[in-house]
């Protein structure tokens, strides 16, 4: 897991939200951008912020763990 501090390549990255966050609370979420081999991660409240950058197989092996019933 690598913590990534600087804007870096930001800018060309799509984030998104889970359908799961909380429509009524937008502010307490982390929002989720891909690109080849690594998942990106980061604060919905601090877009420009430090990011998370994961290898695929890590963000595959954390998933089941967060949220919902569908991965037990």
């Amino acid at each position: 897991m690598n913590r990534e501090t600087s804007a870096g390549d930001a800018a060309a990255l799509e984030w998104f939200k889970s359908s799961y966050s909380d429509s009524s609370n937008s502010n307490e979420c982390v929002e989720v951008a891909t690109a080849p081999g690594t998942v990106h991660v980061r604060d919905s409240k601090s877009p420009h912020g430090p990011r998370l950058a994961l290898p695929v197989a890590a963000w595959v092996a954390f998933v089941p763990y967060v949220g919902g019933d569908e991965g037990r």
